[in-house]
């Protein structure tokens, strides 16, 4: 509940960033620069964030980094109030709000598996992406009504406040006591070991590669909305909350129902039809004619998005070590909050030039040609986001990848030759067998 209360404050920051720097300056490029500057330190500053999670208290780390956050959010209201909240200036502050979201998010996604069971590691990831976009639905439409009521100020306000729910539910979270690490291996080493393991388990590897390929091509569409409702079909802030609020509601209902397809079709066939619906969705939304059928539109690249991005993440959440997790895993959100922000600034750009429609649609087409080329020239790399063969051992990768050198294989109490048992001796009285060892008998002393 304090995550969607904090997420719900965070969307309305969302959309009223984005509808002011639209607004003020009527161009895509712009809008999606800004939100460029909001995720590029968290996907920059994720690997060193993961360094601190697998060694500190991640609850305590959580606290200080959503503080710290509260203080940036503050600092937003206070520049909107005063009337200096200038596209260069809200960048600043988003920027800065950013490096602390990225240092403190590898602690917050490498706690989920601690909370749950295994087997319920993707029904927590689709919950948990439930409540994120939840706050999708409800923050964009607090957003116009704060906006259209009061001011940007209000709805900045309202955001900085809403971090005070994550502060009190994260002190009264209990999780097993941290065991403070022993570990004295320097920063960067222990990003390297990080680095090391996420390259050695395919299927980490592969999530990797595959939400780096849909951060280029798919995920600007997300920096793009604004642009979209203010640039293109002329509208204001109460059409980019509208859009963004059908966007969530498509992921909202997707994170219900990926959990039951998954257990019908399996994960792996859900995923790869996914890869197939997020593009057509993209094309619609991208040649929609009017404001309403790009809402509509919306709502299934939502949902398909939605199926798309917890299904690649419940790879590696399942496949990264769990020592060395929160390293791990934020080298797939370095691919993910560094390729977005770089492909948002690309098609800002294009948008400028050939129109923000033609753009995306162009996106979703490209997303899907690099899917099949990637299928058909190195189809281990889709295979390897299958479920984990039964029976193999993924604890051996941050042995390999701590020390490289080649691992021996051991073989198995069942493969070890037992001896011949040792007959007793006849005719020798008073041979006693050799307590706790079968057949081995001995003269007495």
């Amino acid at each position: 509940m304090a995550g969607l209360v904090s997420n719900v404050g965070t969307w309305m920051e969302t959309v009223a960033v984005g509808s002011l720097i639209a607004g003020d300056t009527g161009k895509a490029g712009w809008t999606s620069f800004v939100i460029a500057a909001g995720f590029l330190p968290m996907g920059a500053l994720g690997p060193v964030g993961g360094a601190f999670a697998d060694r500190f208290d991640r609850r305590r780390m959580l606290i200080v980094m959503t503080a710290a956050q509260m203080v940036c959010a503050a600092g937003l209201t206070l520049l909107a109030a005063t009337g200096h909240a200038t596209p260069a200036a809200v960048t600043i502050l988003v920027f800065l709000a950013g490096c602390v979201a990225g240092v403190g998010f590898p602690a917050y996604a490498a706690m989920l598996p601690d909370l749950v069971p295994k087997e319920d590691l993707l029904a927590a990831m689709s919950l948990s992406q439930a409540q994120w976009n939840l706050g999708r639905v409800v923050g964009p439409s607090l957003a116009g009504l704060a906006i259209l009521l009061g001011s940007y100020t209000t709805a900045f306000a309202l955001n900085t406040v809403s971090f005070a729910a994550m502060l009190i539910a994260l002190r009264l979270l209990r999780l097993e006591p941290h065991q403070p690490s022993t570990d004295q291996t320097p920063l960067w080493t222990r990003i390297r070991i990080g680095a090391r393991a996420a390259r050695a388990e395919p299927g980490v590897w592969s999530a990797i590669v595959m939400i780096s390929v849909v951060a280029i091509t798919a995920s600007p569409f997300i920096a793009l909305i604004a642009a979209m409702a203010e640039v293109r079909f002329d509208g204001g802030a109460s059409l980019t909350s509208w859009f963004t609020t059908a966007q969530g509601v498509g992921a909202v209902a997707a994170a219900f129902a990926v959990p039951v397809l998954a257990s019908r079709l399996g994960r792996y066939r859900l995923l790869l039809a996914s890869f197939v619906l997020l593009p057509a969705a993209l094309v619609l939304y991208g040649v929609a004619p009017t404001p309403w059928f790009a809402a509509l539109a919306l709502v299934g690249v939502g949902a398909t998005y939605m199926s798309v991005f917890s299904g690649i993440g419940t790879v590696a959440q399942l496949r990264a070590p769990a020592e060395l997790r929160a390293r791990v895993l934020s080298f797939y959100f370095l691919a993910l909050g560094v390729i977005y922000p770089i492909g948002a600034v690309i098609q800002g750009q294009i948008a400028d030039q050939i129109g923000l429609g033609v753009t995306t649609a162009m996106s979703g087409i490209l997303l899907l040609t690099a899917v099949v080329l990637i299928r058909v020239f190195d189809p281990q790399r889709i295979a390897a986001l299958d479920d984990q063969p039964t029976g193999s051992e993924p604890d051996d990768v941050p042995a390999r990848a701590v020390d490289e050198r080649p691992i021996e294989p051991v073989a198995s109490i069942e493969e070890i030759e037992r001896p011949e048992p040792i007959e007793p001796i006849e005719g020798i009285e008073g041979v006693e067998p050799i307590e706790g060892i079968e057949g081995v008998e001995t003269e007495p002393a």
